[in-house]
């Protein structure tokens, strides 16, 4: 741990964004950070910021691999905006909101609509799957057209092109988000309370990660799948993943603590190509954090904002934040 006196910073180099509304989620679409708004809006920023209407209400989840953004909005429509600024409809429920949304290998596309997932590839026409209740998060495997789906009860694994049932990972309570190991051995749950439920699917063997004091809203991989960072806590709390066993019998690796007690981590988001993490705090501090010793580098002060989105550019170079009072910002490293 890095102390504050003793402690770098690149606050210098934070170019501020207007957002002037809460931001729901941080992306890039190639060297652009995208900032998706409450409103049903996105703001792009690049040399400049240009801010565009995509849906008719709020935007209720949105998913990027750096070549797509797809969202999800109240008015039942499902959007995709590639780096050219070209924007698909991709699906329209006729009202119905689309809750949850998530893009795949091999240019496939997943959303949720009512106790409804579908399934879209480049060719043929959607698939959908009956839900048990509202989808809370969804997630494809890394590889092979594979769909993870949290709901109330546990998660299902859904294989849209093979026939017979989908596989039922079941466990008490209702799950919020979904996430797959790389190695696609693991997959993991957020939880209404303030824990998160894991499977070994090649035995079935259940994973309890519990002791946070809050509920844990963000989670990412950091570099290579070895860890699983997570919010939640008054630090940033990593689940390691790069054993046979999993987090199964580990203790988590604890970095990136708040500058005040009883202030929690809202935000994390892993370095796409270093052992390293950025971590948004609910006072608005943001820290960017080495994992093999914990030093610190000051991103942003803390204001009283609580940070709402941050997102790494695939090359590790730039960092994009926003805040729930709507003030954003693109750090370059």
């Amino acid at each position: 741990m890095t102390t504050a006196a003793q402690r770098p910073s690149i606050r210098d180099r934070i170019r501020p964004i207007e957002a002037r509304e809460t931001v729901l989620s941080a992306h890039f679409l190639g060297a652009e950070a995208v900032l998706v708004l409450a409103s049903g809006e996105i703001i792009l920023a690049g040399d400049g910021d240009r801010r565009i209407p995509l849906h008719e209400g709020g935007i209720l989840d949105a998913a990027c691999d750096g070549s797509l953004l797809l969202t999800g909005g109240d008015d039942g429509l499902v959007l995709a905006l590639d780096r050219k600024g070209d924007l698909r409809r991709i699906h329209d429920s006729g009202g119905t909101w689309i809750d949850r949304v998530a893009l795949g290998p091999n240019g496939a596309i997943a959303w949720s609509a009512g106790r409804k997932a579908f399934v879209a590839q480049p060719k043929g026409d959607p698939m959908s799957l009956a839900l048990p209740s509202a989808a809370g998060g969804l997630a494809f495997f890394p590889k092979g057209l594979r769909l993870a789906i949290a709901h109330y009860n546990g998660a299902t694994l859904w294989y849209p092109n093979v026939k017979g049932d989908p596989v039922k990972l079941e466990w008490k309570g209702s799950h919020l988000g979904v996430t797959v190991s790389a190695d696609q051995r693991f997959v993991v749950t957020t939880m209404q309370d303030a824990q998160l439920h894991g499977w070994r699917l090649e035995d079935g063997q259940h994973m309890r990660m519990s002791g946070y004091p809050g509920k844990v809203r963000s989670f990412s991989w950091t570099q290579g799948g070895k860890f699983l960072a997570t919010s939640g806590a008054s630090e940033a709390i990593l689940w390691p993943f790069s054993g046979k066993n999993g987090p199964m019998g580990a203790t988590p690796t604890m970095i990136a603590p708040a500058a005040k007690a009883g202030i929690k981590v809202t935000q994390v988001a892993g370095h796409p190509q270093a052992p390293v993490i950025a971590a948004g705090f609910a006072d608005g501090l943001i820290l960017l954090c080495r994992i093999e010793d914990g030093a610190e580098i000051l991103m942003r002060e803390p204001d009283g904002d609580a940070v709402t989105a941050l997102a790494w550019r695939a090359d590790g170079k730039a960092v994009a934040f926003g805040t729930e009072g709507g003030k954003a910002g693109l750090a370059t490293l």
